[in-house]
């Protein structure tokens, strides 16, 4: 007796991205300062005051994403609302401008906070004259 075997495509869906109970597409389409609703205290506060600025910001990472720009900013304080998710940043940390891609986990956080000002320091050995044993290699 043959057996017959089924082949049952298996479709693998993306988990829905979801932020404090609200999926990604419905915060999309609020306002900045009606997704802000959703966000921490502070960065609810701040997004609040300075909600002109970030919609500004967010107008020109839509024109430079039309044209397939790359967007560098200077702007380390905005923070990040639901509508900058999915976009890649180049954030400027004093020196150059470091890509980071923005994902859900991000909001309410600075653009700053992703973009480290100052090196991991990694020590290497002392210099001559740096310990007591190594001075008297020096004369």
């Amino acid at each position: 007796m043959a057996k017959k075997h089924k082949h049952e495509e298996v479709q693998v869906r993306k988990k829905e991205q979801v932020y404090r109970g609200k999926p990604l597409e419905d915060l999309k389409a609020l306002d900045v300062r009606e997704s802000a609703k959703f966000l921490p205290a502070r960065s609810r506060r701040t997004v609040m005051r300075n909600f002109d600025s970030i919609e500004k910001f967010i107008k020109r990472c839509e024109k430079k994403g039309v044209r397939n720009k790359r967007i560098r900013t200077h702007l380390r304080d905005i923070v990040i609302v639901p509508k900058l998710v999915g976009l890649t940043i180049g954030i400027h940390n004093g020196k150059a401008f470091q890509d980071v891609q923005i994902t859900v986990e991000m909001i309410g956080h600075r653009l700053g906070e992703f973009s480290m000002t100052r090196p991991r320091v990694n020590h290497g050995s002392a210099g001559i004259g740096a310990t007591k044993s190594s001075r008297s290699q020096k004369k």
